[in-house]
């Protein structure tokens, strides 16, 4: 078995000492994702929550795609947002991004994130049979 941790183009680079990815191959691939907010790989953040949710889930299905996978191969996704106001919406934006995909989910409500303009944050693991 072999990890490879990486930080794909097309997503901001981490702030600190994180990858946004582990690759474990064997007789599969299993993707570690870590948890997306909505910063563009320009560093900008959308101003709504709305935006910040299309923007975390784009860096999501880029992660994805670098390492050859796409949405169908998610196999769990843990949520945090920073208000309940958010459940309505995120669930909208996710069906619409995983194309009515449904991989086990976890939702939680949380007091903040690490930047207190974060407003959502998601993290997913994936697997593809080898």
């Amino acid at each position: 078995m072999s990890l490879t941790f990486t930080n794909p183009e097309g997503v901001r680079a981490p702030a600190s000492r994180y990858s946004h990815a582990c690759l474990v191959e064997g007789p599969g691939r299993r993707l570690v994702i870590s948890g997306q907010v909505g910063l563009a790989p320009d560093g900008s953040l959308p101003a709504t929550a709305e935006g910040q949710i299309r923007q975390s889930l784009a860096n999501l299905r880029t992660i994805l795609a670098a390492h050859g996978m796409g949405v169908r191969d998610l196999v769990k996704i843990t949520v945090f947002l920073t208000d309940t106001a958010l459940v309505k919406p995120w669930r909208a934006l996710r069906d619409e991004a995983l194309e009515g995909h449904a991989p086990t989910s976890t939702l939680l409500i949380v007091a903040g994130l690490a930047d207190p303009r974060f407003l959502v944050e998601v993290e997913a693991e994936a697997f593809r049979a080898g």
